[in-house]
């Protein structure tokens, strides 16, 4: 069984309302434990709520959520829920709760019931796993917004969730708090084996995940390799999706009749490409 399985979900803001409005439309979708999945679409296409149903803070209109084979429409087991899947939104500053940066990665497990000197322990795990132990005494408002990720990001990893989703992560950051976040996120999978559900409009973030999985109003269009699903990018950009930089000017170039011995994905990749077509590879 999956580790996160979605069956036939469907679900409707105020469904009782006459303005009732459903955003995802029977959705289908198996998450492995330790995966790294990559969740892509649009404004409005429904990833946010997916996000959500993953914790139960929102459970289905119709169909069922199951993590770790627990139903999050059942009330009793819902904080079972939540202790596998932790919940990272955009803006840290609406997750950061205390003074002090080592009492705020202490707030969930707090909350969990786990005795103290378990607590000091997970919370100086935590903040060495993504490298903010140095700042442990420090006041969290004075962080850099990328710095301020990483805490909210340790206070889900001090509750020793098996899963972390995260919701846009790095949308409010400079280019350096987004790198600075990514590389944590690419560490907690590769070290810690935990299964990450990234939730971005950066391309050149989803090309960094095992798997992406593209919506739009509501429904799955693709799942595959970043391979797979960026080499279609007429499909995308039917779609209004972007593509990673370096595929869309291999795209281009294409277009203008250069090709390139293959769709890269990365700069690297995209400078290699560059070298062998120069060196008459491609020709």
């Amino acid at each position: 069984m999956a580790f996160i399985e979605a069956q036939q979900v469907r679900f409707s803001y105020e469904p009782e309302s006459v303005d009732a409005r459903e955003v995802l439309h029977g959705v289908d979708l198996s998450i492995e434990e330790g995966e790294f999945v990559a969740l892509l679409g649009h404004n409005g296409c429904g990833k946010s709520t997916m996000a959500k149903l993953f914790n139960g803070m929102l459970v289905p209109t119709a169909g069922r959520v199951l993590v770790g084979g627990i139903d999050t429409r059942v009330e009793e087991t819902q904080l079972d829920v939540r202790r596998q899947v932790g919940l990272v939104l955009q803006n840290p500053d609406n997750q950061l709760v205390a003074g002090v940066v080592e009492e705020d990665v202490a707030f969930g497990p707090e909350n969990l019931g786990v005795p103290p000197e378990e607590i000091r322990r997970r919370v100086e795990a935590a903040l060495k796993a993504v490298d903010m132990y140095q700042y442990r005494e420090h006041a969290p408002h004075k962080l850099s917004g990328g710095q301020k990720q990483r805490v909210a990001i340790a206070g889900i990893i001090a509750m020793e969730t098996k899963c972390i989703v995260l919701d846009e992560p790095t949308a409010m950051l400079d280019p350096r708090g987004r790198t600075e976040v990514m590389e944590t996120i690419q560490r907690l999978n590769r070290e810690k084996g935990i299964t990450i559900v990234l939730i971005t409009h950066y391309m050149d973030e989803a090309v960094q995940a095992g798997r992406v999985v593209v919506m739009d109003e509501g429904n799955i269009l693709r799942d595959g390799t970043p391979r797979e699903v960026f080499a279609d990018v007429e499909f995308l950009k039917r779609h209004d999706l972007d593509v990673p930089q370096a595929t869309e000017l291999s795209y281009r170039l294409a277009a203008a009749g250069i090709k390139l011995p293959g769709m890269p994905l990365g700069v690297e990749e995209c400078v290699g490409m560059f070298r062998r077509y120069l060196a008459g590879e491609a020709r």
